[in-house]
C-alpha cells in the first residue's frame, strides 16, 4: 500500500478552498452540491483532503453504535468535532479488493468496519472504492483506488507545488510493524507518540526545495 491522503480538518470549507487558492493551490470541491469536503490533487503521490464534515448524519452514527461498529462511529465524530488541522490519514492498495488488508489486520488482532464508497464529483465522474476502517485510530484508514482517476496529468500548482513529499504519521508503537506490513510506500514516516491518529504531519515538495505543513 501506499499513502492515499492526508485528512486536514477545517472549521469553514468555503473559507479554506479560498485561503488555498490564495496560496497557489488549485482546489475542487468534493461534489457540486453541498459539499462537505474539498480536495487538493497531485499528479503523483497522495493528495490533501479539506475536511469540513464527514457527512455521516448523527442517527447513522447512533445506528453504528446500537448495531453496527461503534468505533467507527468514534472515528467519524473524531473527524467531526476535530478542530482544525492534520487528523487523519488514508492508506490506498494496488487491486480491486481489500482482502491482503483484511488479512493482515486479523493476524493483528485488529478489528475493523469495511464499506463500500461513491461520489460524483464536479466534473461528474462517479468515484468509486472499498474503504477500511480499523477500530483503533493509530491505524490508518484503507483504501482501494478510486474507479476512475481524478489526479491531472503532469501538473504543476501555481505556487510550484508539484507533490506531497513526505507524511510523518505518529502512534503506538506497538503498531508500526503492522503498518510497516501494510504499507511500503518510502515517503511515510512512522515515529512513536502519545497521540496516535492526531500526531500527523506532511511536507510539500515544490519544483526546487520543501516545505512543512
Amino acid at each position: 500500500m501506499k499513502v492515499s491522503h492526508i485528512i486536514y480538518k477545517v472549521e469553514d470549507l468555503h473559507k479554506a478552498v479560498e485561503e488555498f487558492r490564495e496560496q497557489g493551490f488549485a482546489v475542487e470541491y468534493g461534489k457540486a452540491k453541498n459539499p462537505y469536503n474539498a480536495v487538493i490533487y497531485f499528479s503523483q503521490g497522495p493528495y490533501l483532503e479539506l475536511l469540513w464534515s464527514t457527512g455521516m448524519p448523527d442517527i447513522a452514527k447512533r445506528m453504528l453504535r446500537l448495531f453496527g461498529n461503534r468505533k467507527m462511529a468514534d472515528r467519524m465524530d473524531f473527524w467531526d468535532h476535530y478542530p482544525s488541522g492534520c487528523c487523519g490519514m488514508h492508506l490506498e492498495n494496488y487491486a480491486s479488493d481489500l482482502e491482503q488488508e483484511k488479512a493482515v489486520l486479523k493476524k493483528h488482532h485488529q478489528k475493523f468496519f469495511e464499506l463500500s464508497s461513491v461520489r460524483k464529483d464536479t466534473k461528474g465522474r462517479a468515484l468509486r472504492c472499498r474503504c477500511l476502517f480499523p477500530d483503533e485510530l493509530g491505524i490508518p484508514s484503507m483504501m482501494t483506488y478510486f474507479s476512475t482517476d481524478p489526479k491531472p496529468k503532469n501538473f504543476v500548482h501555481p505556487n510550484g507545488v508539484v507533490r506531497i513529499g513526505a507524511v510523518y504519521f505518529g502512534t503506538k508503537s506497538d503498531y508500526i510493524p503492522l503498518i510497516q506490513e501494510l504499507c511500503d510506500d518510502e515517503f511515510l514516516h512512522l515515529f512513536v507518540s502519545e497521540k496516535p491518529g492526531d500526531d500527523i504531519r506532511f511536507e510539500f515538495q515544490f519544483l526546487s526545495n520543501t516545505i512543512e505543513q
